[in-house]
């Protein structure tokens, strides 16, 4: 185990909260104009599944759990869970849905992804850090728009929304970071 400070959280790393491991799901960094910053973060406990929201100083740190990865290839949702398979030994295990609800929208079958083991227990996974995704639904183009100009709400294939430069229309597929659910560049 080793420590980080709360500023360096991210999105689905384990961390030692309130002496259960708990994912995080969500954080902001938040500095007041008066007073210190903090930091807003909206963790999962992995055993009981409650979810909690906890306000952390800048300044705190917190004790990251040491998790074993294992590479597994996603095959399909059984209505119970979303079952994956071992690529080295063909072992299949089914993980809850709500284990990891932020990540599930961005599975699709055969897609590569590291399933999270905590004293042997399967606890969540971690997405590719990008992938690309087809743009099923977005605004028209704005004539002469350019990256630098507002962000425009577009659906992704796989029922996410996110925010992408006004130049991308609909059909085309984009690169995405899917921990933060942010653009990143056109697919090439």
């Amino acid at each position: 185990m080793d420590k980080v400070q709360a500023t360096n959280l991210r999105p689905g790393m384990v961390v030692e909260h309130q002496g259960a491991p708990h994912r995080v799901m969500s954080f902001q960094h938040r500095t007041p104009g008066k007073g210190n910053a903090v930091v807003q973060a909206k963790l999962r406990n992995l055993v009981s599944g409650n979810q909690t929201e906890t306000r952390l100083m800048s300044t705190e740190f917190m004790e990251r759990l040491s998790v074993e990865g294992r590479t597994m290839e996603y095959l399909y949702d059984d209505g119970d869970g979303l079952v994956f398979m071992d690529s080295e030994n063909y072992e299949q295990i089914t993980l809850q849905r709500d284990l990891i609800e932020n990540e599930a929208p961005w599975l699709e079958p055969n897609i590569k992804v590291t399933v999270q083991y905590i004293a042997g227990d399967p606890m969540g996974i971690e997405l590719p850090k990008t992938l690309d995704v087809e743009v099923a639904e977005t605004d028209p183009p704005l004539k002469g728009a350019t990256a630098s100009a507002s962000p425009k709400p577009a659906k992704l294939a796989n029922g996410v929304m996110i925010k992408v430069p006004q130049f991308i229309e609909t059909g085309e597929v984009v690169r995405v970071d899917p921990t933060e659910g942010r653009y990143l560049e056109r697919a090439k």
